[in-house]
């Protein structure tokens, strides 16, 4: 489930969705790099920053998702969405992928706002991608069938990474990736709860 195969155009044809969110977050990551004051001005109007977000600007509550400003952030969570999106787009669909995958990033960032100071703001998609690993984490302990024995060991891995470079690196917002990856959970719970989806 998790060795890419394809090349570009298959990739695209496959996961539409996987591969539209990368490439905004390359688009946006490439603007963000401009040393442009009409760039540096768009790219700010999307970060999550709580004071702004109490004084009405909702849509940072959302834009989050997409905006990394550092290349080694970028990699990560474009990475792992490389490896993770594909199997859960095949799974749920495209259209249910994409909901899915918004819902989990932006009820981080919502909680994020409820929780954390005025001060605080906060870019990426890990919230997302968090809930993309609750959701494989429900296939490992509810739908095991659905997944072989190396990829189970795979999302573990994977969690552990994640859980480990969130608490071990500052500045990262923990509250997304908590909250991200129960959503995903709970989200997983509610596509199978009436639904036996075949083994893939």
């Amino acid at each position: 489930m998790f060795v890419r195969t394809e090349n570009a155009a298959e990739f695209k044809r496959f996961y539409p969705v996987t591969f539209t969110l990368i490439c905004i977050h390359i688009a946006l990551w490439l603007l963000a790099a401009l040393p442009s004051h009409l760039a540096e001005s768009f790219i700010h109007q999307l970060i999550g920053v709580n004071s702004l977000i109490s004084q009405g600007d909702y849509w940072r509550l959302f834009t989050p998702i997409f905006l990394h400003l550092s290349f080694s952030h970028l990699l990560f969570n474009s990475f792992s969405l490389f490896l993770l999106g594909p199997g859960a787009e095949r799974i749920l669909s495209s259209y249910k992928f994409l909901l899915f995958y918004l819902t989990c990033g932006l009820l981080g960032n919502i909680v994020t706002f409820l929780i954390q100071s005025s001060f605080y703001s906060h870019v990426g998609a890990s919230g997302a991608i968090f809930g993309l690993l609750g959701f494989y984490l429900y296939l490992v302990i509810k739908q095991k069938h659905m997944l072989s024995q190396s990829n189970q060991q795979i999302i573990v891995v994977f969690l552990i990474i994640g859980l480990l470079s969130g608490l071990l690196t500052p500045g990262t917002n923990n509250t997304a990736h908590f909250v991200g990856g129960i959503a995903g959970f709970l989200l997983a719970f509610l596509a199978f709860k009436q639904k036996n989806k075949p083994q893939i």
